[in-house]
């Protein structure tokens, strides 16, 4: 509980001020679970017995600022301090058969607050402002025996709210926690009720849960139980019906390894969570199951499951509402994610290297971590030797970068000087210039501005005699 000391310079204060207008206050939910478990973050949760109207007075003059944004689901907000505060009137809320927002009403105790919790661990809360523990549902045990179960029974609780299963497998991932039997049982049974939450909703939870500490933890989880199904289809398509002679690896095997090894690379992109270099893990094999093809002897093929996984997984992105810019990286990575596997053992030209650059464009880094996480193989001596080539191309490509400014790389004319040459205004013949020149210049590295203005009329010339 040394944590939670951390907090008596808000806990003492909030207590005193409403318990001194006859209301109650806790703080509860996951602030007293993180101080627990020695991980407490500066975003503080308190329920209370006053009305919003109420907290806004309670605050005047004590908070450095409020917000008001959450009134509608009776939460109040404010900074003091280190600390960001809701304060949220006791609750309860569920959902109807059809509905995709929860309908809030207010409740009139704290225990009947802890109850509509999603989990034991998060139903816990210290009275203030004596700091009493309440804890009518076991949360302590289930938090000393890492165990995720719900107050009530799981059938009622993912009624109440769907994204409560998503939460189950993203906790599982975080915390390193074992969802109870009936609470998996749970999970596969009600299912399908995951589908009247909005988009948005179930990609945050699927955000938190990929940039856990194992998200292969909470992805199993959600195959396991039907729900990825529903909020991911692509992953459990990936366990493919494996045929007799066992010519091709488990593919949904493969792609959490691939994930496992990304996550550990992740240093080379500064560090912490990637979500773009997670996503692309995850999804960089997706168009493998429309593309599987039995040759006659024997042998599978995948081929072009690089464009096809690139065009399902912006398809999937888009409908969980992801962002253009990280739709747009995650399919451009998983459309290039075989690239390097044209390289052989060295055989590429400097023009195949430039292009290699050019086409990444700002995820080379991050296209780096997944070819290099894509090499599951258990033959050591194919692992190694793809290491190896691998590092050859980086350095190769270091080279070129030190020498040519690979990142930036452009025509050795640019449009002015184009026009100038060719006696001609801004058009449709000026941007063909631009893309001959590129094309020299990725074939052949810099020119220098006379043989590039040579070989543009000569380009231009060629134009003209075919006209």
């Amino acid at each position: 509980m040394r944590e939670l000391r951390r907090l008596s310079s808000v806990t003492d204060e909030l207590g005193r001020r409403f318990a001194g207008a006859g209301h109650e206050i806790a703080l509860v939910g996951g602030p007293v679970r993180d101080a627990m478990l020695g991980r407490l973050q500066q975003d503080l949760d308190f329920t209370t017995s006053a009305t919003p109207q109420q907290t806004e007075r309670l605050l005047k003059g004590w908070a450095d600022s409020t917000w008001d944004i959450g009134r509608a689901f009776g939460t109040i907000g404010c900074r003091k301090g280190e600390w960001q505060v809701e304060i949220t009137t006791y609750r309860s809320e569920a959902y109807d058969a059809e509905s995709r927002k929860p309908a809030v009403q207010y409740g009139d105790s704290l225990v009947a607050d802890l109850e509509r919790r999603d989990f034991t661990v998060n139903a816990m809360a210290l009275s203030l402002p004596g700091e009493q523990l309440e804890d009518p549902f076991g949360g302590v045990v289930d938090l000393a025996e890492k165990r995720l179960r719900t107050p009530g029974t799981p059938e009622s609780s993912f009624s109440d709210d769907p994204l409560r299963m998503l939460r189950a497998a993203r906790f599982s991932a975080q915390l390193g926690f074992t969802v109870a039997p009936e609470v998996v049982a749970a999970m596969g049974d009600m299912a399908e009720r995951i589908t009247i939450v909005s988009a948005e909703r179930v990609r945050d939870e699927l955000v938190k849960l990929l940039c856990s500490p194992d998200p292969v933890r909470g992805l199993r989880l959600l195959v396991e139980t039907g729900l990825a199904d529903h909020v991911l289809p692509e992953l459990p398509a990936l366990a493919l019906e494996r045929d007799e002679h066992h010519r091709h690896k488990d593919v949904y095997e493969h792609t959490l390894t691939v994930l496992e090894q990304a996550i550990d690379l992740e240093d080379r992109l500064g560090g912490g969570p990637d979500l773009v270099s997670r996503l692309a893990a995850l999804m960089h094999d997706v168009g493998k199951p429309r593309t599987r093809r039995f040759l006659d002897d024997g042998t599978v093929t995948f081929h072009h499951h690089d464009v096809v996984g690139a065009k399902l997984t912006r398809k999937r992105l888009q409908a969980l509402r992801f962002s253009r810019d990280q739709v747009d990286a995650v399919a451009q990575l998983v459309e290039l994610h075989l690239r390097f596997h044209g390289y052989g053992s060295g055989e590429w030209t400097d023009s195949a290297v430039r292009r290699y650059v050019r086409d990444a464009g700002d995820q080379l880094e991050r296209l780096h971590v997944l070819t290099r996480a894509d090499c599951t193989t258990r033959n050591r001596r194919k692992a190694e030797r793809l290491r190896r080539t691998y590092d050859g191309l980086e350095e190769r490509i270091a080279r070129l970068t030190e020498a040519e400014e690979l990142a930036s790389i452009r025509p050795d004319l640019d449009g002015n000087q184009i026009m100038e040459v060719l006696g001609v205004g801004p058009g449709r013949e000026v941007g063909e210039a631009y893309r001959h020149l590129l094309e020299l210049r990725l074939d052949h590295g810099p020119m220098s501005e006379a043989d590039a203005v040579a070989a543009l009329r000569a380009w231009a010339d060629a134009r003209a005699g075919t006209a």
